[in-house]
């Protein structure tokens, strides 16, 4: 899978930001990626040694317009540490 449809977007929130802080990123990736996929193009991407990949697949939320009810896409977010000292910086100017 090519690295770009890997990796959508990083997560901007206050608490990704604070797991920032520790050296774990947050980012939203394709469903289909796997844990070893996602590491490689984060490490190829951002030129940084990965340590730990976790994943977790988000259920969509139920939304309401007017009378009738929707429900956004489910998602998929990938819990990346990296190594001791390595940091990426890209996610720091968001």
């Amino acid at each position: 899978m090519e690295m770009m449809k890997i990796l959508k977007k990083p997560v901007i929130s206050e608490k990704s930001f604070a797991h920032a802080e520790s050296n774990k990123y947050v980012f939203v990736v394709a469903r289909e990626a796997n844990k070893i996929e996602i590491k490689k193009a984060i490490e190829k991407l951002f030129k940084v040694t990965v340590i730990d990949v976790r994943t977790v697949v988000m259920k969509g939320k139920l939304k309401r317009v007017g009378r009738k009810f929707g429900k956004r896409s489910d998602f998929k977010k990938a819990y990346v540490t990296v190594k001791e000292g390595d940091k990426i910086e890209e996610f720091k100017g968001i």
